[in-house]
């Protein structure tokens, strides 16, 4: 019987991986991958290059954060300034009264920024229902999200904080940190409708035609095909309402909630020093901050899917 090159060359493969010291074995680990030399200075370049501008963006940073500060502490009003934003004592003192505040502002973030998701994914689908027999949802829908998209926030917060509690309705609650979250819930679920919607919208109408041909329902097409890809479209613009919300609870204190920008305030119109506000405003900045980066994360995570063709 002939055996082929190849043939023996298995044979030959065998008997080695037969052998009881393990040379076989030896054999193909040294058939591994080896770089080149040309590879490994290649590397070892691109290495240097980044340590180099490491240091260089850290040596630039220093000097321009050194600049900054003799800029500012020259300045010929600092010292004025210091002393009404800067005072180390007022800041030790607002400081836990006002993180005892924010704790009011983040339960407003959640129960606030759950109901806006709610509210606005309910908008969105009316005013995407299709057939005339939903055209009055439908335009109550856009009436709604045109009115609270339009007016601004701190005039929808006076009508309901404020105005709300004039008219003496039984039964109607008069609690500032009740009506101030209705009226961001009014406010941002304007937005987040149009969120929604532009997400709704962006599913190619294939989509819903292939669910069809399946068998479901508009309703199922809408509910599993249709809604998982637009609300994941739009997951980075959702977030930064939901930053915006953020910030936003700290309006609640026009109607005499004790929330983190309240217990700053109480504390300014004690002292008639300006420091209680940097603090608060510090605080908010220090909550926001990971926020804005996760929406950064997910916002170039997607795009780098969306580069690689992968799912949206």
């Amino acid at each position: 019987m002939t055996v082929t090159k190849g043939e023996s060359g298995r044979e030959s493969a065998d008997d080695k991986g037969d052998m009881p010291d393990g040379t076989a074995g030896a054999a193909g680990a040294d058939d591994g991958y080896v770089p080149s030399q040309r590879r490994l200075d290649r590397e070892r370049y691109k290495r240097t290059r980044a340590r180099r501008a490491t240091a260089i963006a850290a040596l630039s940073t220093l000097v321009t954060g050194v600049v900054l500060y003799l800029v500012v502490v020259s300045a010929p009003g600092w010292p004025r300034t210091k002393e009404t934003f800067f005072d180390w004592g007022y800041a030790r003192e607002a400081l836990p009264k006002v993180l005892e505040g924010l704790w009011l502002n983040v339960r407003l973030l959640l129960i606030c920024g759950a109901a806006v998701l709610v509210l606005g994914m309910l908008i969105a689908v009316a005013r995407t229902l299709r057939g005339p027999v939903f055209f009055p949802l439908r335009a109550l829908a856009a009436a709604y999200t045109d009115f609270f998209r339009g007016l601004p926030l701190i005039i929808n917060l006076m009508i309901v904080v404020l105005g709300v509690p004039a008219l003496r309705l039984q039964g109607v609650t008069v609690d500032p940190v009740v009506l101030g979250g209705t009226a961001l819930t009014l406010t941002y679920s304007a937005y987040v409708a149009e969120v929604f919607r532009a997400g709704i919208e962006s599913v190619h109408p294939s989509q819903r035609a292939a669910a069809r041909s399946l068998g479901l329902t508009n309703r199922q097409a809408l509910r599993h095909v249709v809604l998982p890809q637009a609300v994941r479209r739009q997951v980075p613009p959702l977030l930064n309402d939901l930053v915006s919300l953020q910030k936003d609870t700290g309006l609640v204190s026009i109607g005499g909630a004790v929330d983190a920008v309240r217990a700053a305030d109480i504390i300014v119109g004690r002292s008639l020093n300006y420091t209680p506000y940097i603090v608060a405003g510090l605080v908010f900045v220090a909550l926001t901050i990971p926020m804005t980066r996760f929406t950064d994360w997910v916002t170039a995570r997607m795009d780098r899917r969306r580069a690689q063709g992968g799912t949206l």
